[in-house]
């Protein structure tokens, strides 16, 4: 594989293994869902705006994502103390709950398809890892993942 091919297929391939684990453990929550949860985990409370323009939909979808989410009791909605036109969205306990279920889950799910690695491909794919974390750590909106 040449150089200018390896990030656009780590990238598919990241996307085909969600695909693969959410079917093979019958997880029929939308992806969104749980790119939504991540953000909050991992960058705290963010505007409905930031959360849309992170997940690349629109601010009317994100807002309907996060009622589902909200009545799920996974997010809490608050005005936003800066600008009560605005409103704030955080992770509750729950939502971080869930959020660690599905990680198990899809770790669990995944892992047969890797058990006959090698030290020096689970090595190489550990420093991948850490090279496509250090690369991801702030998206466009400047929210850190």
């Amino acid at each position: 594989m040449n150089r200018s091919d390896v990030i656009p297929s780590l990238v598919l391939s990241g996307y085909a293994l969600g695909r693969i684990a959410a079917q093979d453990a019958g997880n029929d929550a939308p992806a969104a869902q749980w790119r939504v949860l991540s953000l909050l985990e991992q960058a705290g409370s963010r505007r409905v705006g930031e959360l849309a323009q992170a997940a690349r939909t629109t601010q009317p979808g994100m807002t309907r994502l996060l009622g589902g989410l909200e009545s799920e009791g996974l997010i809490l909605r608050s005005p936003d103390p800066d600008d009560s036109r605005a409103t704030v969205v955080d992770i509750t306990s729950s939502g971080t709950a869930a959020l660690d279920t599905w990680r198990a889950e899809f770790r669990e799910t995944l892992a047969p398809r890797f058990a006959a690695l090698s030290d020096d491909d689970w090595s190489a794919l550990t420093r991948a890892a850490e090279i496509l974390a250090a690369h991801t750590a702030t998206d466009r909106t400047g929210a850190t993942r």
